[in-house]
């Protein structure tokens, strides 16, 4: 008879607890179906749409932390989820060179936007192998993210009204926000040396970062990491990289390592140490929560790692 009792209760508590998830549920989806269906492509993106909405849109992401854009194909779970959207936000410029033609052909029945369509062309910089490309790596440069930020905004205003004065006021802030970053991160980069201002990386993805900040760049791999780094290449790195002395180069979160320490193993072969310094963030932010994985953090960390290993 106990048994049965407990058994009983059991079934109860049960029923209870999945009467309350599934009542939980609903709530959960007529908010999210009040709300504006936003998808974006990259976590640098996600960031600023985070910075100028907050919870007044549901915003789903396809690409997280450590993903290469460049080389990102989209899976199942991507189609529904930009399916479902009201907007979609991309980087364009062909850095989601897999999806680029998905979201042309989808402008006559989404609206989907390139965060960098009112950057000025003059402003941009072309791509060394591909003189039809701009280089897409635009988020180095705060001025030029500045022009993103902005039209995100103005998307966001125009498709959610009701919501308009809070994201003109939040994009604000957030603009401030990045300015400020700008200026305090330009100081330090200042303290290094100019003739130690040389920033190599495994793939060409710091030119903005080296306009904006009056630094040199080199890599070993174009713009796009879907080209691969041969025995030369890596060859006249280790040429320059012994020439003018520099004593670090950098990983990326998002880039094997394979390359660059090919670069290390040739410069040691003529004697000569060579640092790899701790990884920079380059296509993709940190995680979710982490001081690197919001835009400000992350452009801050990087600096602060390149004047440690360059000055």
């Amino acid at each position: 008879m106990y048994f049965k009792r407990l058994v009983l209760s059991c079934a109860a508590v049960i029923f209870f607890l999945l009467t309350i998830f599934y009542k939980y549920v609903l709530v959960q989806q007529e908010i999210k179906e009040n709300k504006l269906q936003v998808v974006c492509t990259t976590n640098i993106i996600a960031d600023a749409i985070k910075n100028i909405a907050g919870d007044y849109i549901h915003l789903d992401m396809l690409m997280g932390p450590g993903v290469d854009p460049h080389l990102y194909k989209p899976i199942e779970q991507d189609v529904t989820k930009i399916a479902q959207a009201d907007v979609i936000f991309y980087n364009g410029l062909h850095l989601e060179a897999r999806m680029s033609d998905l979201f042309k052909n989808m402008q006559t029945i989404k609206t989907t936007v390139a965060v960098t369509q009112d950057i000025p062309v003059a402003k941009l910089i072309r791509s060394q192998e591909h003189e039809e490309y701009f280089d897409p790596h635009v988020w180095f440069d705060p001025k030029l993210w500045a022009y993103a930020v902005t039209t995100i905004s103005q998307i966001l205003q125009k498709h959610d009204p009701k919501h308009k004065n809070t994201y003109q006021k939040n994009s604000s802030i957030y603009l401030e926000k990045i300015a400020n970053m700008y200026q305090v991160t330009r100081k330090k980069i200042a303290t290094i040396p100019k003739h130690k201002r040389v920033l190599i990386s495994a793939h060409d993805a710091f030119e903005y970062f080296a306009r904006a900040y009056n630094c040199q760049v080199m890599s070993l791999q174009g713009i796009s990491t879907a080209s691969e780094a041969g025995t030369k290449d890596i060859q006249k790195l280790a040429n320059f990289i012994i020439s003018h002395k520099i004593p670090a180069i950098f990983l990326e979160t998002s880039i094997p390592p394979r390359n660059i320490q090919a670069v290390q193993q040739n410069v040691a072969s003529h004697g000569l140490t060579l640092k790899i310094g701790n990884e920079l963030y380059s296509d993709a932010l940190g995680t979710y929560g982490t001081k690197q994985g919001t835009y400000i953090g992350m452009l801050t960390y990087n600096v602060a790692t390149i004047v440690q290993e360059l000055r």
